[in-house]
């Protein structure tokens, strides 16, 4: 999967793109780790149970540059992509999922735009 200036997840309808004035440091603070090759990386699970390792998990990578990204939710171990947004019985991580973009929006890291 290649970086795009806009990214959503498999069957999401929303789509976000790195803020404009966002700094590394604002993604480092939420917790995006530095790749070996200079991006930004961020794995958190869709579970608000920290026991279940099964989870989800939301994958987002963010260009060293600051201007591109890609983000994807995935297996547990990261295998093989998943669409949450398939049916109702994914409500609780669909709203998860939501929430997660919602604070890193809030915390100056992305923001909405229209498809």
């Amino acid at each position: 999967m290649s970086f795009l200036d806009k990214a959503t997840v498999e069957g999401g309808t929303q789509y976000y793109k790195v803020k404009t004035n966002a700094k590394a440091f604002a993604f480092k603070n939420y917790g995006f780790k530095e790749t070996a090759s200079g991006n930004f990386q961020l794995v958190r699970p869709l579970d608000t149970n920290p026991q279940n390792k099964q989870s989800p998990k939301l994958k987002i990578t963010v260009a060293k540059d600051l201007k591109t990204l890609k983000m994807s939710i995935t297996t547990a171990n990261g295998l093989k992509p998943l669409n949450i947004f398939k049916g109702d019985q994914q409500k609780k991580k669909q709203d998860q999922f939501r929430y997660i973009m919602a604070d890193m929006i809030h915390f100056g890291c992305f923001e909405k735009v229209e498809d």
